[in-house]
C-alpha cells in the first residue's frame, strides 16, 4: 500500500494553507471588485439621469431660439429640431426638420445649397444668444448666401452680439460683411513669402468722418 502511495509530500500542510490563503485572498478581491462595479454603476446611472435632465433642458431652450431665428432669416416658414431616437436622447442624434416659406416640412439634407447655410446658422446662433463665450469664430458661413441673405445675416450677427455681450471672430472675403464689423484685419503678402497684418477700427474711422 506505501508502494502504490509513492513519496510522501511532508510539505503538504504547509502548501495546503498556502493556497488556502491565496483562494481567500482572490475571494476578498473579488468581494472588492464588486463593490467597486456596483458603485460606478451607480455614479453612471447618477451621472446619465442628471446629463439626460441637462441635455433636455438645453434642447428647449435651443429649439425654441432656433424656430424664431428661422422664422426671422426666412421671412416665415417654420422649423423645429428632432431627435432621431427619442427614447434615448444621450445617445440619439438631432434632425433639423425645415419649412421654408410655401415648401412642406421636409428635413434639411433636402433643401437648396443656400436655404441649408441660412437653416445653419439659424441653429447656430441658437446656441450663441443664451450663452456667454469668451469668442465665437465664424469661419466664411456667409459664402453660400446672396446679398440679401448676407445682410440678415449680418443683422442676426449684430443682435446676437448684443444680447449675449459675445465676441464673434468672422473670416469672410464678402464687402457687405466686412462693412458691418467693428475692426477689420486683413493679410497681404507686399512681398512674396512675407505676409503682413493689416487692420482698421471701423469705430473710430465712422467717428472721425462724422466730427469731419
Amino acid at each position: 500500500e506505501q508502494e502504490r502511495l509513492g513519496g510522501v509530500n511532508l510539505l503538504a500542510e504547509q502548501e495546503s494553507q498556502e493556497l488556502q490563503e491565496k483562494v481567500s485572498s482572490i475571494k476578498n478581491d473579488q468581494s472588492d471588485l464588486l463593490a467597486a462595479i456596483a458603485k460606478l454603476r451607480e455614479a453612471i446611472d447618477s451621472l446619465n439621469t442628471e446629463g439626460r435632465q441637462r441635455l433636455l433642458a438645453a434642447y428647449s431652450v435651443v429649439n425654441e431660439n432656433f424656430q424664431k431665428l428661422f422664422v426671422q432669416l426666412f421671412g416665415g416658414g417654420k422649423a423645429n429640431l428632432k431627435f432621431t431616437d427619442e427614447s434615448d436622447p444621450l445617445q440619439a442624434g438631432l434632425e433639423l426638420m425645415v419649412s421654408p416659406p410655401g415648401k412642406k416640412l421636409q428635413k434639411l439634407s433636402l433643401l437648396s445649397g443656400g436655404e441649408k447655410a441660412l437653416a445653419s446658422l439659424a441653429l447656430i446662433f441658437s446656441t450663441f444668444i443664451n450663452k456667454t463665450l469668451p469668442i465665437c469664430i465664424l469661419d466664411e458661413v456667409d459664402a453660400p448666401l446672396d446679398e440679401g441673405n448676407v445682410e440678415k445675416f449680418c443683422e442676426l450677427l449684430k443682435e446676437a452680439s448684443n444680447k449675449s455681450n459675445n465676441r464673434f471672430l468672422v473670416v469672410t472675403h464678402n464687402k457687405i460683411t466686412m462693412g458691418f464689423m467693428n475692426k477689420l484685419y486683413g493679410i497681404t503678402m507686399i512681398e512674396p513669402g512675407s505676409s503682413k497684418v493689416v487692420s482698421v477700427n471701423l469705430d473710430e474711422a465712422e467717428s472721425v468722418y462724422a466730427a469731419e
